[in-house]
Parts: C-alpha cells; structure tokens; sequence
C-alpha cells in the first residue's frame, strides 16, 4: 500500500497540485502553485507578443506596399507643374505657327499624360459634377443656369494617384440663376 504524506489529507489523491488554502503550510505545494502562477502569466506575455509581432508583420507589409505604390506622389506632383505648363503653351501657339510644331508639343504632351495614367495619375473630372471638397477646391462662385453647387469651370486641373488625392481640381461654382429685375 502506498502511505500518504503526513500532511496531505486522505482525500485527496497524491501527486495533484494543491492550493495554498488546502495546502496547510506545505511549503512545495505552495512553491508549486505559485511557479504554475508565474508559467501561465509568462504564456500570457508570450500570446500577446506573439500576436503583436504578427500585427508588426502585417503593418510592414502594408507600408512596404504603400510605399510602393505610392513613392511616385511627390515626383508626379512636380510632373504635373510641366504637363500644366505645356498644356498652356499648346493652348497659346499663335495661329501663324507651323503646323507641325504644334502637332510635336500636343504629342510630346499625350505622351507625358499618357505615362502619368500608366503610374496611376487620372484627372479629376469636374464639368457638370456636384462640388465636392475632398477632390475641388472652390475659387469662386458665379450665378448660372446650373443648381447651385455644381462646379460650371475649371481653373487647373486636380488630379489622384490610386485613388488618392494628388492635387485639388481649382473650380468655379454656381451659385444658383441669378436674380431676376433691377430691385432683385
């Protein structure tokens, strides 16, 4: 027959961990308990860095790519600056300006719009379109025949990089029709 230990009570089967309370001073049991105590906060430190090293991962990834896709905004912001001002010097050629100068810059400048759109640069499209501030930045407000509130100019082009704003389209609202009569 097996003896129990002198100060374990009958009941209870040998080898199991004790609670302090039941331990009656035994000073292993307690050592014991608080040891499992230790081991179980440490496994719970363990979880929680485990999951936010996972998080980091994933959060590196994600910068990784932004960076990626996103590392061009501050050179296409100054590219837009040229393609603005080639687009105004197309639009002032004189008219007694040869033919095929002309023809050349339009397509110097359909090629450099073209490369845009293919790193991900569209145009803002405002004609007709409700007045919206996080894509339009109101420079103005003039009456007209459109509801107040729809952009009726445009005075530099706003552009997106991926769906980011890029650049604020620079318009004129209406403000409504205008009053009708002298004392309007």
């Amino acid at each position: 027959m097996s003896e129990v230990p002198p100060n374990t009570p009958a009941s209870e089967p040998t080898g199991q961990p004790e609670s302090t309370a039941a331990s009656g001073g035994n000073p292993v049991a307690e050592k014991l308990a608080q040891l499992e105590n230790q081991l179980k906060a440490e496994q719970q430190k363990y979880v929680y860095l485990y999951a936010d090293f996972e998080n980091y991962k994933k959060r590196a990834v994600k910068d990784r790519a932004d960076a990626v896709k996103f590392g061009f905004e501050n050179a296409a912001r100054d590219i837009l600056q040229v393609a603005d001002n080639l687009q105004r010097a197309v639009e002032h050629i004189p008219e007694t300006t040869d033919k095929n100068l002309r023809a050349g810059i339009q397509m110097v400048l359909d090629q450099l719009n073209s490369t845009l759109q293919r790193h991900g640069v569209e145009a803002v499209v405002t004609q007709g379109q409700a007045f919206d501030p996080n894509l339009h930045e109101a420079v103005g407000q003039l009456p007209s025949e459109k509801p107040a509130g729809q952009v009726i100019q445009e005075h530099q082009k706003g552009y997106t990089l991926h769906g980011r704003l890029l650049r604020p389209a620079r318009v004129v609202i209406s403000s409504g029709p205008a009053p009708a009569g002298p004392n309007a």
